[in-house]
């Protein structure tokens, strides 16, 4: 599922998407995902798009 374009989509919308697809797995060991987000919430590192601010690719950059 591509993530919702900034210019056609709620915050909710938005937030959902992060949301569903960062979804704690309880599995640390095998996941790495808060390695990848330097142990900040997924909520925390995309809130600029959620907001609206930035693009999900401009952010996702970033943690590459």
């Amino acid at each position: 599922m591509l993530p919702p374009e900034i210019g056609s989509s709620t915050q909710k919308e938005r937030e959902n998407y992060i949301q569903t697809t960062f979804r704690c797995k309880s599995d640390c060991d095998n996941c790495g995902m808060c390695k990848v987000f330097h142990g900040k919430t997924p909520e925390v590192v995309y809130a600029d798009y959620i907001a609206g601010k930035r693009t999900f690719a401009d952010i996702t950059a970033e943690y590459r």
